[in-house]
């Protein structure tokens, strides 16, 4: 435990200070983002002048030519992640699916030209990146897609519906097809679609319950040309450049989780002491302590799950259900977290004044994104039966 928190210690002085500045801008406009349900433009390339999109990318390739990425790990990743939604959950998630989802996946499976194609920009802030998988009735159940890429001369066309968080705002979009409608999952190709390419539109943005800041809508695609440059790993085997991400998408996203844990902390603390019942603060009945000591110990536990996760990745050893395992229980931990920090403030967490509210209504997103608390159980359950 001490290691887990001076790698913390160690990390905050080389790296954090970069993701509180971003953070700090995210956090002044949070509310603005949840009423309006529209995030500042200049916040992308905020967090690009830190360099926090490229954290995992490499700074140039063996040529010399530049990427801008940082070539750190996941850990750091992570860092950045739980600050920024510690800020605002609506950015952290946005920043999750444009850092993670989509830089990462060109990292690890585009080719030299389309990594110097794509990744300047994305990782600058100078274009906004997202992952298109699901569907609207092919969720967990993803393999059932129904979008499909049919194969003409010099590419592919696509025609079909997908659902994308940051697909409003996106210049670049990863995005999984079907080019064999009968094979299953071994029919299922990877590509990277660009915002003007002809046939590629996006439908107006959900109206959602929580992260109501980060932009999500369906994405539309009608006799879409996509060139055949602009596949991602090989024809028919976009699952494997799918589930090798997920892992790693999970892990990040975990992240999300602890951030609003701490937002929920650092509000409830100070209301705690300044405001008094029965002639002293209420942070001195046992019942609030109670509340504040397991809103601590859900933190801390599942943050040193989520590092301790990161390290391993870092360290090549990518397990499939602590990745599962970090976001099932950072997830359902800041559900709680922020039912308690309601209740802390008692009539006042009920009101919108207060980010309490906002807080829940973001946390319950990743119970459901990126794999259902459900999927993520069975994938754990799985694993360590394959074990035995």
């Amino acid at each position: 435990m001490q290691k887990l928190f001076a790698v913390r210690s160690l990390t905050s002085s080389l790296f954090k200070k970069h993701s509180r500045h971003a953070a700090a801008a995210a956090f002044s406009t949070s509310l603005l983002f949840d009423d309006t349900q529209k995030q500042e433009v200049n916040l992308w390339k905020l967090m690009g002048d830190f360099n926090l999109h490229g954290i995992t990318a490499q700074e140039a390739n063996e040529g010399g030519e530049e990427y801008g990425g940082l070539g750190l790990g996941y850990l750091y990743h992570c860092i950045a992640m739980e600050e920024i939604s510690r800020a605002s959950g609506s950015v952290g998630l946005s920043y999750g699916a444009h850092s993670n989802l989509c830089i990462n996946q060109l990292v690890r499976n585009g080719t030299a030209a389309q990594k110097q194609k794509y990744l300047p920009k994305l990782i600058s802030g100078e274009h906004v990146g997202a992952l298109a998988m699901s569907e609207p009735n092919a969720g967990s159940d993803v393999v059932s897609m129904k979008c499909k890429a049919d194969r003409v001369d010099g590419g592919y066309v696509l025609n079909g519906n997908k659902m994308c968080t940051n697909g409003p705002v996106a210049q670049t979009l990863v995005v999984y097809a079907k080019t064999d409608m009968t094979a299953r999952s071994k029919g299922i190709t990877a590509f990277i679609i660009e915002k003007d390419m002809p046939g590629f539109s996006t439908a107006q943005k959900l109206d959602k319950l929580g992260m109501r800041g980060s932009d999500t809508c369906e994405l539309v695609f009608e006799n879409c040309f996509v060139p055949e440059e602009n596949v991602l790993g090989e024809e028919g085997k976009g699952v494997y450049v799918m589930m090798s991400g997920l892992d790693l998408e999970r892990l990040v996203l975990a992240a999300g989780p602890l951030g609003i844990m701490q937002a929920c902390l650092d509000v409830v603390l100070p209301y705690i002491k300044q405001r008094e019942q029965f002639g002293k603060p209420i942070g001195e009945f046992q019942f609030i302590q109670g509340k504040i000591a397991d809103m601590y110990t859900s933190l801390q536990s599942s943050r040193s799950y989520v590092y301790s996760a990161a390290r391993d990745c870092d360290s090549g050893n990518v397990n499939p259900k602590d990745c599962a395992g970090v976001i099932l229980c950072a997830a359902e931990r800041a559900t709680q977290v922020a039912l308690q920090a309601i209740q802390c403030l008692g009539g006042n967490g009920y009101v919108n004044e207060y980010p309490t509210g906002r807080l829940l209504r973001d946390a319950k997103l990743y119970e459901i994104g990126a794999g259902t608390s459900e999927i993520r159980r069975m994938i754990i359950g799985r694993e360590l039966f394959k074990e035995q």
